[in-house]
C-alpha cells in the first residue's frame, strides 16, 4: 500500500479537501502512474453532488488522467516505466462477457468498474484522478502519444472518446453535415474532431458570444437556438446532431433538424427525464440514441487519430485549490473549455 495526497468529497455537496488516500499495492499486471494532470468533467460534479444518485463518500473524482509509469508489475507486457500514459472512466470489467471481448468494456455486462464511485474487486473503492499516484491494471491503461502535451491530453480520456465514438459510429466525414450542440467541455472536443473528420460542422448554442470560438475550433457555422429562425432556416438540414449538453432539450426542435434517416445522438446526460412526442421521430425514420464513453481500443485510437491530426483540448490549468472554485464555473458554463488540475499542486 501507498499512501498518497488527494482531494476529495467528504459528503455529497461538500467541498472538496485535501486528504490522504491508500493505493494499493502493485500486481502482476498492474502499473502505477504519477499522475501529471487530472481534467473536471462535469460528471465529476455530478457525482459528487449526488445528481445521478446515491454516492460513495469520500469520493476521489477524476476519470481524465495523465501521466507517466513509474513502476509496473512483473507481468505486464504492454507498458514500461518512463512511458506517457492516461486513464479514463474505467479501471476494471469482467473481461468475459461479449461486448469486453469485442473491445466494449463500457457496455460490461458483468459490471464495469469505474475509475471513482466505484468498487472493485477487491471491495475496495475506486478513487480517481484528483490524487498524486493512481495503479490501474494495464490493460485499462492506454499510451499517450508524443504528439500530444500531457495537459491538453487529460480532457482527452473523457472528452475526447465521448464525442469521437459516436461521430465515427453515425458516420461524420466527407460530405456529411454534424451539429454540435453546445460548445462546452464536451462540445468543443466534438467540433474539433467532427472538422477533422471531414464534416461539414455547425454549432447550436444558447447565444452567439462563443461564436468567434466556435469557428476557429473548426466549426463551419454557428447559430444561436435563443433565435427561433434558427430551427426554421436548418430544418432538414443534418445528417448527425451530438447533443453534449446536460440540460433536458425539446427534442422535438431539434429532430426537426434532421435529414430522414439522421440521427440525434445524446452524449450529454440531464439529471432529469425528458418527453418526446414519437411522431417527431416517426416522421423522416429518425433516430434518437445515446453513447457512452468508448471501449479501450476504440479510446487509444481516439488518441492516436487526436495526435496526428494536432487535436488537444482547450484547456484553463488550475491548482488544486481552486478545485471548488472551478465546480462552480462549470456549472456557470464559465470556463473556455475545460480546467484541467495541476497535480504537482495537490
Amino acid at each position: 500500500m501507498t499512501t498518497v495526497a488527494a482531494y476529495a468529497a467528504p459528503a455529497a455537496k461538500a467541498p472538496l479537501e485535501r486528504t490522504t488516500i491508500e493505493r494499493r499495492a502493485v500486481r502482476e499486471h498492474d502499473v502505477l502512474i504519477d499522475i501529471k494532470f487530472a481534467g473536471i468533467c462535469h460528471s465529476d460534479i455530478h457525482q459528487a453532488r449526488e445528481g445521478w444518485g446515491e454516492a460513495i463518500f469520500p469520493m476521489v473524482p477524476g476519470h481524465e488522467i495523465a501521466g507517466v509509469v513509474s513502476e509496473v508489475g512483473p507481468g505486464v507486457t504492454r507498458f514500461k516505466v518512463g512511458d506517457r500514459v492516461g486513464v479514463g472512466c474505467l479501471v476494471d470489467s469482467c473481461r468475459e462477457c461479449e461486448n469486453c471481448k469485442a473491445g466494449l468494456e463500457q457496455h460490461c455486462t458483468g459490471g464495469n468498474v469505474g475509475t471513482y464511485n466505484a468498487v472493485g474487486k477487491d471491495g475496495e473503492p475506486t478513487y480517481g484522478g484528483y490524487s498524486e499516484k493512481v495503479v490501474v491494471d494495464e490493460n485499462f491503461v492506454v499510451g499517450i502519444p508524443e504528439g500530444l502535451s500531457l495537459d491538453e491530453a487529460a480532457p482527452l480520456l473523457c472528452a475526447g472518446i465521448t464525442t469521437y465514438s459516436p461521430l465515427k459510429k453515425w458516420g461524420a466525414g466527407p460530405g456529411k453535415k454534424v451539429a454540435v450542440i453546445g460548445l462546452g467541455g464536451l462540445g468543443h472536443m466534438g467540433v474539433k474532431i467532427a472538422h477533422a473528420l471531414g464534416a461539414e460542422v455547425t454549432v447550436l448554442s444558447q447565444s452567439l458570444r462563443k461564436k468567434d470560438d466556435g469557428l476557429k475550433l473548426g466549426a463551419d457555422h454557428y447559430y444561436a437556438t435563443s433565435d427561433e429562425n434558427t430551427f426554421k432556416e436548418l430544418a432538414g438540414t443534418f445528417d448527425v446532431i451530438l447533443s453534449t449538453v446536460s440540460a433536458p432539450l425539446d427534442f422535438g426542435a431539434y429532430l426537426g433538424l434532421l435529414k430522414a434517416g439522421g440521427a440525434l445522438v445524446n452524449v450529454g446526460a440531464p439529471e432529469e427525464p425528458i418527453s418526446l412526442n414519437l411522431f417527431s421521430l416517426i416522421g423522416g425514420s429518425k433516430i434518437l440514441a445515446g453513447s457512452a464513453i468508448g471501449g479501450i481500443p476504440e479510446t487509444q485510437e481516439m488518441l492516436d487519430f487526436c495526435a496526428s491530426h494536432g487535436i488537444g483540448a482547450e484547456i484553463e490549468l488550475i491548482a488544486a485549490s481552486e478545485i471548488n472554485e472551478a465546480y462552480e464555473r462549470v456549472v456557470n458554463s464559465d470556463v473556455r473549455y475545460r480546467f484541467v488540475i495541476d497535480t504537482a499542486t495537490i
